[in-house]
């Protein structure tokens, strides 16, 4: 199945308490970066500014995922963190148990600032 060609079309295919929950998320992510654009990347929902992605977002079989997590970001965030699964670089959540509001405000700052920096080297 190809990729959808929006984030609109990536929530119309999924089960409603997904959409739900994700079209939720989006709004949030909405309000807290305002000027950035909406995009499918690698196949899931994300936010860009100025081409470079901020956060992607995605339904899976058995959860919901908000994409990238730094290890900084984990180390700093674990007693949060750990009532949600997660891999390396993603968090896991279920529609029934969506993310805090301030959690996803955490997440998208620290992107924000990731991006922000200057490049090492």
């Amino acid at each position: 199945m190809p990729p959808a060609e929006s984030i609109d079309a990536y929530l119309a295919d999924l089960p409603a308490h997904q959409r739900d929950a994700l079209q939720a998320l989006r709004a949030q992510i909405r309000r807290l970066i305002t000027d950035a654009e909406e995009a499918i990347s690698y196949g899931m929902p994300a936010f860009k500014l100025g081409g470079k992605p901020v956060v992607w977002f995605a339904a899976w079989k058995d959860h919901c995922s908000v994409y990238p997590l730094t290890d900084s970001f984990l180390a700093d965030h674990a007693d949060e963190l750990a009532a949600f699964g997660r891999t390396k670089g993603s968090l896991h959540f279920s529609p029934e148990a969506p993310l805090p509001e301030r959690l996803v405000e955490q997440i998208v700052t620290a992107r924000l600032a990731d991006l922000r920096a200057p490049p090492r080297g």
